[in-house]
């Protein structure tokens, strides 16, 4: 399997492994967001993104730095003071997402120097009682030429 699937795997499968509230549904085929049900919120659409290579040292040895996209969703009943918001609810499964991803930054992939950092998060301005956010994980691998 290549690295960037391995990488992304893991990913999904952090993502459907994590610590209660965990989200509901977790994809990485695009959906009609409007056929969600309420129980099928929070929801997560992860996407392999672009990936830079470059050349790291004398005796062949090359860096991959592969983006994931990790689109989220969460929906809020509008009920001000009695369930969280829906800015609330975005702002903690941000938090989770990228505590759940610390825990294991190496992505499982063995012989490779590898590390993962959430680069940026992007929320999207919806109407409530939708939220969305766009969160960009950088997974970063040193492999030598010719393998991957």
């Amino acid at each position: 399997m290549s690295t960037r699937e391995t990488a992304i795997t893991n990913i999904i499968d952090i993502l459907k492994d994590m610590a209660p509230p965990r989200p509901a549904f977790v994809t990485r085929e695009p959906f009609d967001l409007e056929k969600l049900s309420m129980r099928q919120f929070p929801a997560l659409l992860v996407t392999t993104g672009n990936e830079v290579r470059e050349d790291i040292a004398f005796g062949g040895k090359r860096q991959g730095t592969i983006s994931i996209n990790i689109t989220g969703f969460v929906r809020s009943d509008g009920r001000e003071g009695i369930a969280m918001s829906v800015d609330e609810k975005r702002n903690n499964l941000i938090e989770r997402i990228e505590e759940a991803l610390n825990n294991a930054r190496n992505r499982e992939i063995t012989g490779q120097a590898v590390t993962t950092h959430v680069r940026e998060v992007v929320v999207e301005n919806r109407i409530p009682p939708l939220g969305e956010f766009t969160m960009i994980v950088e997974v970063k691998y040193v492999f030598a030429k010719g393998e991957v």
